[in-house]
């Protein structure tokens, strides 16, 4: 279930990592930007740093009174976050289209469409409509100076699924693989989740469409960036058994800074516990070559499975060396990271945290996590000595994936509203109207000196002001 140690590098001294005893996560470069966003750093990968922990420094203030820009409507919906890089915002499209926005006044630098998008009426069932393309949140590399993004392709009348490089500075691609596992049916698989970066490779994770239909099995991707065969690790992987769909709401599998690859997993088609189990309705560890290092399911994942019950928010990995794990069942786990322990209850369980699913990344500081219920952001205080979980307040505000940023944090409603929450009590300090949402995973980010909310099909952006 563990490793014996690895070899890593971290700010120019190696150092050995031995996985046998609890530990606090190491702090250091993350695989794709550092460990927090700052207010003038790019912001390259879902939440702003490799963890997905979504918290911006050195932000006095958010002017949501006012928009600074909002950007011409681009050519499909908008279900991933925007990026900042290079004094551009990079946004991708369902009609497979990617974006550079000036950062100054939100015009278009440069536009690639990069392939045709497959009509939905040509998947076997699904919620995004008329077209899905590009639906998971790009990744920057900023040393590359190279955008990658996942495009669902409309090919002879079936779709396939590309790995896309372009330049950030021209849009020119210079990478274009087919990342579909050998013998998929590529229309029963959905790439949802966002991108990240490890050791030169580019991480995502691919489920189902909406609705479970047909047969497909979730499965982790790592291809290097420079292109190479896939590697995957795939869930439900025995003879007949199938799902175990890897979405997370949209976040980015999440990459430790020892280089390992952390996702929650979706219900998976065993139903009952007397039947070995198959990978769902978990978290699983791996390496960055797809290797399981190890696992937590709940002794309920049978039931769960057997009630669509998906773990469906990104692991949290928490400074005390802690996990932390929610999904639709909507109880919160805290684990062991060293010792996840397989099928159990973990260290400590909350449940009934709100009052509908728990989808997408969170934001966490310290031993704080903000968590993605839908029904609006709930705050969960974690400890180790003894292991525990409390909630310290909910909130009907929001309800999509978190940020923390300027002293309060950020989540956009299903209503159109972007909201500002004071961290200690949830109470509402700041709301703005930013129009319909494509989806019901929409995020915020931070660069440049804005603060962007996507709409439906246009980025809103606000001014900051720096504390420094």
């Amino acid at each position: 279930m563990t490793r014996n140690g690895r070899r890593i590098t971290i700010s120019g001294v190696a150092v050995t990592i031995l996985l046998g005893t609890p530990l606090l996560w190491l702090a250091g470069p993350s695989s794709a930007t550092g460990s927090s966003a700052t207010s003038s750093s790019p912001w390259t990968v879902y939440h702003g740093d490799a963890a997905g922990t979504g918290v911006v420094t050195g932000l006095k203030s958010i002017d949501t009174a006012t928009r600074k820009w909002v950007s011409p409507q681009l050519d499909g919906q908008l279900y991933g976050e925007p990026l900042v890089f290079a004094n551009d915002v990079i946004v991708a499209t369902e009609n497979d289209t990617v974006y550079a926005l000036s950062s100054s006044n939100g015009k278009v630098i440069w536009s690639r469409h990069v392939a045709r998008p497959v009509p939905s009426s040509a998947l076997p069932c699904g919620n995004i409509s008329p077209t899905v393309g590009i639906t998971g949140t790009p990744v920057i590399d900023p040393t590359r100076r190279e955008v990658f993004v996942v495009a669902d392709e409309f090919v002879s009348g079936h779709p396939e699924h590309r790995l896309i490089g372009l330049s950030a500075s021209s849009g020119a691609i210079e990478l274009n693989q087919d990342v579909d596992p050998p013998g998929s049916d590529p229309a029963a698989l959905l790439q949802r989740t966002g991108l990240n970066l490890d050791e030169g490779h580019v991480i995502f994770a691919m489920g189902g469409n909406y609705g479970d239909c047909a047969s497909y099995r979730g499965r982790v991707s790592s291809v290097a960036e420079t292109g190479s065969k896939p590697r995957f690790f795939t869930v439900d992987d025995r003879t007949g058994d199938s799902q175990g769909a890897i979405w997370m709401g949209g976040a980015a599998p999440v990459v430790s800074p020892a280089g390992d690859v952390w996702v929650s997993v979706g219900n998976g088609s065993v139903h009952t516990s007397g039947q070995p189990y198959d990978d769902s309705d978990s978290v699983l560890e791996l390496s960055p070559t797809m290797r399981l290092i190890q696992y937590f399911a709940p002794t309920s994942w049978a039931q769960n499975n057997a009630s669509d019950f998906d773990m469906t928010m990104a692991p949290v990995l928490l400074p005390s060396g802690q996990v932390l794990l929610a999904g639709k069942s909507r109880i919160v786990y805290l684990l062991n990271g060293a010792h996840l322990g397989g099928i159990g209850n973990g260290e400590a369980s909350l449940p009934s945290t709100c009052s509908n699913d728990i989808d997408g990344g969170s934001a966490s500081e310290g031993s704080i996590v903000y968590i993605p219920c839908l029904s609006g952001t709930v705050a969960i205080r974690t400890t180790s000595s003894p292991a525990s979980l409390r909630k310290l307040w909910s909130s009907s505000n929001g309800g999509g994936p978190p940020l923390i940023a300027a002293g309060l944090v950020w989540t956009i409603g299903q209503n159109g509203v972007v909201y500002g929450l004071n961290p200690v009590t949830g109470a509402l300090r700041q709301q703005a109207s930013v129009g319909a949402e494509a989806n019901h995973f929409p995020t915020p980010s931070v660069g440049d000196g804005l603060f962007l909310v996507p709409g439906a099909y246009r980025i809103i952006a606000f001014s900051t002001s720096s504390s420094g």
